[in-house]
């Protein structure tokens, strides 16, 4: 019999889908290339070198089809995944107990033989946003991906060094970069995130853009509107659960590779909706 989280993941004792319309923010395509100067750069608010605009979609339930979802044709997969964790805001208790309960996760969905973890940070858009160590964060309101064909194998060059990532490469080993996102409180009423399906993902609308920090640049890619694009969200996401999202990976055969993303404001949400508190943790898994 299915356990409760599990009818909950799965929508087995949902009514009527819970679809909704609702803005979202798309950069606007430019002959300059994109640039985002950060907050750590600027020694304020950070600085974006480019225009946006707000298109109306369609974003789905998808708690009734989330069982069929992948990260190989999707791009994110939705997972029932308690945590023994009791204080998501604890740094301590996050990287002793926390994170090993994501390798465990990870090495499970993927069969994978390591799962490095290089980044964890928490959001909210109530008030100045969660802490983190570097300051607070706000929910992320433009779409986009966290890594491109360029930044994804830099950034896992930096994480494994540049000779184990090449041997791992060389060896036939797989590397995918996977961001695990939980809401820190449940569930989720205000501000949850939208999916893009990647296969309905043009590649001449992943806008690639520079992010400026104080010691590198970095890339990301941000999404233009399309018609044809596909969007998914979980209504009411709890703290058991937990979202896959596929951010760059090292097979280039057609599977998802980049998946587009955003926090988006829901038609019901008010003022004194509860905030959304999230964590994500970015990971690469070596299959």
């Amino acid at each position: 019999m299915a356990s409760s989280v599990q009818e909950r993941l799965y929508g087995h004792n949902s009514a009527a889908a819970a679809d909704v319309v609702a803005p979202m923010t798309f950069i606007v395509p430019q002959d300059e290339k994109p640039v985002i100067y950060s907050a750590a750069y600027t020694g304020k608010i950070p600085e974006f070198g480019f225009a946006t605009e707000e298109k109306h979609v369609l974003v789905a339930d998808m708690r009734s089809t989330a069982g069929s979802f992948s990260l190989d044709s999707e791009g994110f997969a939705l997972r029932a995944a308690p945590t023994g964790v009791q204080d998501l805001y604890d740094d301590g208790e996050v990287e002793s107990v926390y994170f090993a309960e994501i390798r465990s996760l990870l090495k499970t969905e993927f069969g994978a033989s390591e799962v490095a973890i290089f980044d964890a940070t928490r959001r909210s858009d109530g008030g100045e946003g969660a802490r983190n160590k570097d300051g607070n964060r706000g929910a992320a309101t433009r779409i986009h991906v966290d890594y491109t064909a360029r930044s994804g194998p830099q950034r896992a060059r930096d994480v494994f060094g540049a000779e184990e990532f090449e041997r791992l490469l060389a060896s036939g080993k797989r590397i995918v970069q996977v961001n695990v996102w939980r809401p820190v409180k449940g569930p989720v009423q205000r501000s949850p995130l939208a999916l893009a399906d990647a296969a309905s993902i043009r590649p001449e609308h992943l806008v690639a853009t520079d992010q400026v920090f104080p010691d590198r640049v970095g890339e990301i890619y941000h999404l233009a509107h399309d018609a044809e694009q596909r969007w998914y969200y979980v209504p009411e996401m709890t703290r058991d659960e937990v979202l896959l999202i596929k951010g760059w990976d090292s097979l280039e055969d057609g599977r998802a590779q980049y998946t587009p993303h955003s926090a988006f404001q829901l038609p019901t949400q008010t003022g004194d909706t509860p905030a959304r508190e999230s964590i994500e943790v970015r990971t690469y898994v070596v299959i």
